[in-house]
């Protein structure tokens, strides 16, 4: 997911100001047990375990993402202590919760990074969170590894630099946008489709952006353009003007808290044409919100299907199901890979296992195979993935097809 819907601006310099130092005691640590700001990441290289941090929402706004991904992970991190660990190294998990907000995030970041000494982190669900933490990686010489942040940012700065300490185990944002349109266009036959997106979420504008350009590409037509804003509830005035332009797919970029109403709202209004969205959209609340029937004949991209018939995600299904007995989602699935993407690079270290040492290991990932894709990771941090379609049925997600980038 693209930029965080919550409060974001400011984060910058807040993480300067945090790591060099002007706030103190941002852990429960001792500030005597704190080491510089200038060291590098914390050395596994003589320790029994190997330090992973967690920086995650556990707590606030989108707490479903964050939760699911430490899920995941920790599913993974018991299968891997379970056989031995890393090179006969136990992994010492470090979640801590980042309550949804990016201040939150870089002080997590902090503490991990300073006081905790892991050697990598697992870096927040959302794209706002994770860059926020990015400065905080490349000064303390530690890898951040989203599960899910989608932006570009994330790993790329505006000028075209390399976020060196920062990767991923999702696709990127414009490879969403483009397999939602060729989707409307190629499956669905859409002509004149409708954009419906969070006008304060950079994640909606982005994909907004590349689904339009593709759409267009393929010889259709928007016929109407409207926004919300985040925490907004009653969608009917917006909706009624997307109605009246006859569209034939609404594209509804943007996190399950508003799509929830939106789609519940749109269908009592009499929009009856398909919907859909992206990974946003993926969380059990967005069924409670919208209602199942509401959400038939809607679709969205995401990073993995637990109805895939795939023998080895069935077989991450069966383990999740039988730790958390529930079936797992793409951020459950994310988190997981997360962990098992440090695994693989911590295992090819030569040498101590340093934050340094990680990262040169995750730039170098090729052909790695986990639950959501076999991926090699690109010249900007990103992996080279998959994305599956999805379709709710009845309140339920179903396997639609997947799209190769």
């Amino acid at each position: 997911m693209k930029q965080s819907k919550m409060k974001k601006f400011g984060s910058i310099f807040l993480a300067s100001t945090l790591v060099a130092g002007v706030l103190a005691g941002c852990g429960a640590k001792d500030d005597s047990s704190s080491s510089s700001s200038s060291s590098s990441g914390g050395d596994s290289g003589s320790s029994e375990t190997i330090k992973i941090g967690g920086n995650l929402e556990l707590s606030g706004a989108v707490a479903s993402y964050g939760s699911s991904i430490n899920d995941g992970a920790k599913l993974a991190i018991d299968e891997i202590n379970a056989a031995g660990g890393i090179n006969g190294k136990q992994i010492d998990y470090i979640p801590v919760d980042n309550k949804s907000e990016n201040a939150e995030a870089v002080t997590a970041a902090i503490r991990l990074a300073e006081q905790e000494k892991v050697v990598a982190m697992i870096a927040p669900a959302t794209s706002g969170n994770t860059v926020a933490t990015v400065q905080t990686a490349n000064q303390f010489k530690v890898p951040v590894v989203t599960a899910s942040g989608t932006a570009e940012t994330v790993t790329v700065n505006e000028d075209g630099s390399i976020n060196d300490y920062a990767f991923r185990t999702c696709f990127i944002d414009p490879f969403q946008g483009i397999v939602a349109a060729n989707f409307a266009s190629n499956d669905l036959s859409s002509k004149n489709v409708a954009i419906y997106m969070d006008s304060t979420s950079d994640y909606a504008k982005g994909l907004a952006a590349s689904f339009k350009e593709q759409i267009e590409k393929n010889g259709g037509k928007v016929v109407a353009e409207e926004a919300y804003v985040t925490d907004d509830v009653d969608f009917k005035s917006t909706l009624t003007r997307i109605k009246s332009a006859n569209p034939d797919f609404v594209f509804i970029p943007g996190y399950y808290e508003e799509v929830g109403l939106i789609v519940k709202q749109a269908r009592e209004l009499g929009i009856d044409v398909p919907l859909m969205g992206a990974d946003g959209w993926d969380s059990p609340t967005l069924v409670e919100l919208a209602g199942a029937d509401a959400l038939n004949n809607t679709f969205i991209t995401n990073h993995y299907s637990s109805g895939d018939p795939d023998q080895t995600i069935q077989d991450f299904v069966k383990a999740f199901e039988a730790e958390y007995s529930k079936q797992p989602n793409a951020f459950h699935a994310l988190g997981y890979d997360t962990v098992y993407f440090l695994k693989d690079a911590i295992e090819r270290v030569e040498g101590d296992i340093t934050g340094e040492a990680i990262q040169k290991a995750l730039a170098e990932t090729k052909d790695l195979s986990l639950i959501t894709g076999t991926f090699t990771v690109d010249e900007k941090h990103n992996p080279v993935k998959s994305a599956t379609v999805l379709e709710f049925v009845d309140g339920n997600q179903e396997f639609k097809s997947k799209v190769n980038p």
